[in-house]
C-alpha cells in the first residue's frame, strides 16, 4: 500500500529512463488492459512512496500517468542515488514481488502519478493468464536484478578482503542473487567513514548494513536469509507429501513438478538455488534456449514457476542427517530444524573439489573462487585470471571472464579439450585471444602474501615451470557427491553416488532407491549424465514415482 507523501525527499527531475537491454520495457495498452482486472487504480501526489527497500508481499505498480522514480537509499545522511525514472506504460516493481521476498529498492512518485497497483497475490494470477506477457514481466524483472547487482544496490557489506566470514557473507548474497555493495575496510575509503557513522569498530566487521540504518555484526548465513526473506515457513502439518533436498536444476524440477501435481512440496538447499549450474555464465545447450540462458536467470525462473504451484524454500537449510520414524522420513537440518515428509528427493548434486598445492591455504580466502558469476567478473575485471579444469564448467567460466579480464589462463591435466567439454565452447575458446590453453599442465603453486600476485604452471610433460601472474583462480575441477550426510541410509557406489534402480550401477530408469519413498536424481545419482537438461529430466519424473509411492503408502 502507497505510503504518504514525504516532504523530506527532494525528487530529482529527470527524463524517463531508456530500455537499452529490455529491462524497463513499455506495456501496450492490451496488456494495460488486461492487467486492469487485477488492479486497483491509485492517485499518488508527488513524493507519495509507493514502495520502500525491505517491504515484503507488495504490489507491482503500472503508470498510467506522470513519472516515478526508483531510489538506492542509502541511510541518514547520504543521498540517494536513482537508479530508473519511469513514465506511462511503464511497469514498477522488483522480482521479489514474484517471490515474496523483500524489494532492494524504493519507488516515488517524481510528479503526481496516476496508476494500476495490483497485488501481490493477485499479480501471479495475471502472469499466468497471458504467458507473453508473464514472461516480458519476469524477464523484466530479472534483467533488473542484474542492473541492480552491478549498481551495488541492495545490501551493504563491509570488512576485509582477508576475513572468511567477508568471503562466506559475500558468497550467499552472490548465490542468491542478492544486490549488495561490497566496501573493503583496507582500499575503500567508503568503508571508514561508513563504519565511523554507526560507530562501528573495524575489529568487528563485516557488518551488514541493511536499508541504511539495521546493523547485523557478522550474521549466520540464516539471519541474513531470514532478513532478506528468502527462508520461508512451511505450513504447520504433520508431514508433508515430498521434501526436495538440493535446489539444484533436478531439485527445481521436482519442487515444479510436485507442487503442480498439487502435493504439498517443501525445498531445502544448504546455499541458494540453481546449484552449480546456477554459477554458470551461459548455458547453450539447454533445449528452448537457442540464445542461451544463465543458471542465474533458469533458477530464478524455476523458483518462481515452484511457488506459482505452492513450494515452499528454506534457504539456508543444510540436511544433515535422515532418519524414518512412525512411517515417515525426518531430515534433520544444521540449525536444529527438522522437515518432516512421506517422500523425500535427494538432489544434493556434487561439490568441486579443492587443489592441493602450496599456497592454496593462505591465498584461499581472498583469491580462489569455486564459481565464476557476475560477483566474482566484477572483482577481477582489468586484471589476470586463471582458470583450472577441462570440463564445460570451466569452459564457459573462461569465455565469461574474457569479457572483462586482461587475460584467461585455461589450464588442463590432460591434452585433448573434446574429452570433457561441448565443442562449441572448444571453438570459441580456441578463437578467443584473451584465452590461452595450457594443456597437459597443472597450477603446482599460488605465489603471494596477502593477496594471490601470480601461479606456477607446470608441464607434465616434460617438468617445465611457468610463473603466470594471476589475481584471481578459479577452481573448477572433478566433483564429489555430496552424501557424506546419508552414510549408512541409502546404499551408495565405491565412489559415494547413489543407487537407484534395478539394474547395475543404478542403470535402470528408477530412481528410488532401496528404501522405498526415497529417491534419488541429476549429479548425485550414480549412473547420471552431468547435463542440465538430463537433470531437470530426472527431478520431473521422479515425481510420479514418489507419487506412486505415495498411492501405495494409502497418501493418495
Amino acid at each position: 500500500m502507497p505510503t504518504s507523501s514525504s516532504s523530506e525527499l527532494e525528487l530529482p527531475d529527470l527524463p524517463e529512463t531508456p530500455d537499452t537491454a529490455g529491462a524497463y520495457p513499455r506495456l501496450t495498452d492490451d496488456q494495460i488492459m488486461l492487467l486492469s482486472r487485477y488492479a486497483e487504480r491509485r492517485s499518488l501526489p508527488r513524493g507519495s512512496t509507493l514502495f520502500c527497500e525491505g517491504d515484503r508481499d507488495c504490489g507491482v505498480f503500472v503508470v498510467l500517468d506522470g513519472r516515478v522514480v526508483v531510489l538506492q537509499e542509502d541511510g541518514p545522511g547520504v543521498e540517494s542515488r536513482v537508479i530508473a525514472v519511469h513514465a506511462r506504460g511503464r511497469f514498477v516493481g522488483d522480482l521479489s514481488m514474484l517471490t515474496g521476498q523483500a524489494v532492494y529498492v524504493t519507488a516515488v512518485a517524481q510528479t503526481d502519478v496516476d496508476a494500476l497497483e495490483i497485488p501481490f497475490d493477485r499479480l501471479k494470477e495475471a502472469v499466468t493468464r497471458d504467458p507473453v506477457l508473464g514472461d516480458l514481466i519476469l524477464r523484466a524483472f530479472i534483467l533488473r536484478r542484474n542492473l541492480h547487482a552491478h549498481l551495488g544496490a541492495g545490501l551493504q557489506i563491509i570488512g576485509s578482503r582477508y576475513s572468511p566470514d567477508s568471503r562466506r557473507l559475500r558468497d550467499f548474497a552472490s548465490r542468491n542473487r542478492v544486490p549488495y555493495r561490497w566496501e573493503d575496510v583496507e582500499e575503500d575509503p567508503d568503508a571508514e567513514s561508513t563504519l565511523r557513522a554507526f560507530d562501528i569498530p573495524p575489529e568487528q566487521t563485516p557488518v551488514v548494513i541493511w536499508k541504511g540504518q539495521t546493523v547485523l555484526r557478522n550474521p549466520s548465513n540464516t539471519e541474513l536469509a531470514e532478513l532478506l526473506g528468502l527462508r520461508e515457513d512451511a505450513p504447520p502439518r504433520d508431514a508433508h507429501d515430498v521434501l526436495v533436498v538440493g535446489a539444484g536444476p533436478a531439485g527445481l524440477a521436482a519442487a515444479v513438478t510436485a507442487a503442480c501435481e498439487g502435493l504439498s512440496t517443501v525445498v531445502v538447499d544448504a546455499m541458494a538455488t540453481g546449484g552449480q549450474a546456477g554459477t554458470s555464465s551461459q548455458i547453450e545447450n539447454y533445449l528452448g534456449f537457442p540464445a542461451g540462458i544463465s543458471g542465474a536467470e533458469l533458477a530464478d525462473r524455476a523458483v518462481v514457476q515452484a511457488r506459482k504451484f505452492g513450494a515452499i524454500f528454506t534457504i539456508p537449510g543444510e540436511a544433515r542427517s535422515l532418519d524414518r520414524i512412525d512411517g515417515h522420513f525426518v531430515v534433520g537440518l544444521a540449525d536444529g530444524a527438522q522437515v518432516e515428509a512421506h517422500a523425500v528427493i535427494l538432489a544434493t548434486g556434487v561439490r568441486y573439489r579443492r587443489l592441493d598445492v602450496p599456497g592454496i591455504d593462505r591465498l584461499e580466502g581472498p583469491s580462489v573462487y569455486y564459481a565464476a558469476t557476475e560477483f566474482e567478473a566484477r572483482l577481477c575485471r582489468g586484471d589476470p585470471v586463471t582458470v583450472v579444469g577441462g570440463g564445460n564448467s570451466a569452459g564457459q567460466a573462461a569465455l565469461f571472464l574474457a569479457r572483462n579480464a586482461a587475460g584467461v589462463n585455461l589450464v588442463v591435466r590432460h591434452g585433448d579439450l573434446n574429452r570433457d567439454m561441448s565443442r562449441y565452447l572448444i571453438d570459441r575458446i580456441e578463437q578467443d585471444p584473451a584465452i590461452t590453453v595450457w594443456r597437459t599442465s597443472e597450477v603446482a603453486e599460488l605465489l603471494g602474501s596477502e593477496k594471490l600476485e601470480a601461479v606456477t604452471i607446470r608441464d607434465l610433460e616434460n617438468d617445465d615451470r611457468h610463473q603466470v601472474p594471476t589475481t584471481a583462480l578459479f577452481v573448477l575441477i572433478g566433483a564429489e557427491p555430496h552424501t557424506s550426510w546419508l552414510e549408512g541410509q541409502v546404499p551408495l557406489d565405491e565412489k559415494g553416488y547413489i543407487l537407484t534402480g534395478s539394474g547395475e550401477n543404478g542403470s535402470a530408469a528408477g530412481f528410488e532407491t532401496a528404501e522405498p519413498g526415497i529417491l534419488a536424481v541429476g549429479d548425485v545419482r550414480s549412473g547420471s549424465i552431468k547435463r542440465v537438461a538430463s537433470a531437470v529430466g530426472e527431478g520431473a519424473i521422479a515425481v510420479r514415482q514418489a507419487y506412486d509411492h505415495l498411492r501405495r503408502a494409502g497418501r493418495r
